[in-house]
């Protein structure tokens, strides 16, 4: 059989990345990343309102270009109407498949994979407990082999540290990286372990430098950004997850091992990111992170694997 092409079109945000590549795979894909920004004027426009989409974006983008793929994956607002654009320009022949509220027309699309809290439903839409994700049993088995090495000289349990960043609606200020580096250390102390930070790409390099000075002297390791990303080990190693809460897709990943999960709180809010682990913390999945210890268990969801079911029985795709 013909591999079937893909694309996954984003505006290049790793999170969102994530959840495309991760879809695709699933489907038994290997995506074509597209990343994509616009110009004006249709960057000021919602994106129902967009025309002639595929003369928006600028020219250091992706080339969205003929010959079209048979499936596109979009993720993301600006991403929803060229995979639209694409679709009509094949004649239909490309099928569509949008993650997150595309805001606009659902029917536009053939399949809207949306988590639960954004409050969207309609007859191609699969709701999802969480956010798509590209965590597997192969990855995480293939990234404790990678670096369980490096994590030996960490004292178990081990804590692994997700770090994210200030986006539009939380601030990873220095003030709270203060109180985060204080309640870690209290946390390894009661626990008697160890903890593996990550930074991700929007962590700004002074709260790494106030994480790296508070926490010297504790059984801790930093990534410092240079060379593999630990990620997949430090998911795979650990007993128990720390996230900051500015991102779905990082927590989305954590819940995905089935271990515990402590969620940090930042600066500042999103209803839509709050409804998000409100509803984790009342299945019983997630719990705040204050510097206390705790255990518990929970069945990780399982959304990647069911949304790409549901997509090849829909596509009558075997």
């Amino acid at each position: 059989m013909t591999m079937r092409k893909c694309w996954v079109i984003t505006e290049g945000h790793a999170g969102m990345e994530a959840q495309g590549r991760g879809l695709a795979e699933a489907l038994g894909l290997t995506p074509e990343i597209k990343r994509v920004r616009v110009r004006l004027p249709w960057d000021w426009l919602p994106n129902r309102l967009w025309f002639r989409p595929l003369a928006a974006p600028t020219r250091d983008s992706d080339p969205l270009v003929p010959p079209w793929p048979d499936l596109v994956i979009s993720c993301g607002n600006v991403s929803a109407p060229l995979a639209v654009a694409i679709k009509r320009a094949s004649g239909g022949r490309t099928r569509i498949v949008h993650i997150q509220n595309p805001r606009m027309n659902l029917a536009a699309f053939d399949v809207v994979v949306v988590p639960r809290h954004d409050n969207v439903d309609g007859p191609n839409v699969i709701v999802t407990k969480a956010a798509v994700h590209a965590v597997t049993a192969a990855k995480l088995a293939a990234g404790a082999e990678r670096w369980r090495p490096v994590f030996a000289h960490l004292p178990r349990p081990l804590t692994a540290v997700l770090v994210g960043g200030s986006n539009r609606r939380h601030r990873l200020t220095p003030a709270i990286s203060r109180q985060l580096a204080d309640d870690l250390l209290r946390f390894a102390r009661v626990s008697g372990g160890g903890l593996a930070v990550t930074p991700s790409r929007r962590t700004d390099p002074g709260c790494v430098a106030i994480l790296r000075e508070r926490l010297a002297g504790a059984p801790v390791y930093i990534w410092d950004g240079t060379g593999e990303n630990p990620y997949f080990g430090m998911l795979a190693l650990a007993d128990s997850i720390i996230v900051t809460e500015d991102s779905v897709s990082m927590t989305s990943e954590a819940i995905a091992t089935g271990k515990p999960v402590y969620v940090a709180q930042l600066e500042g809010e999103s209803r839509r990111i709050r409804r998000f682990h409100k509803m984790l913390m009342a299945d019983g999945i997630t719990r705040r992170f204050d510097g206390s210890v705790a255990t518990w268990r929970y069945d990780p969801p399982d959304d990647t694997a069911r949304a790409a079911a549901k997509i090849r029985q829909r596509f009558g795709w075997s």
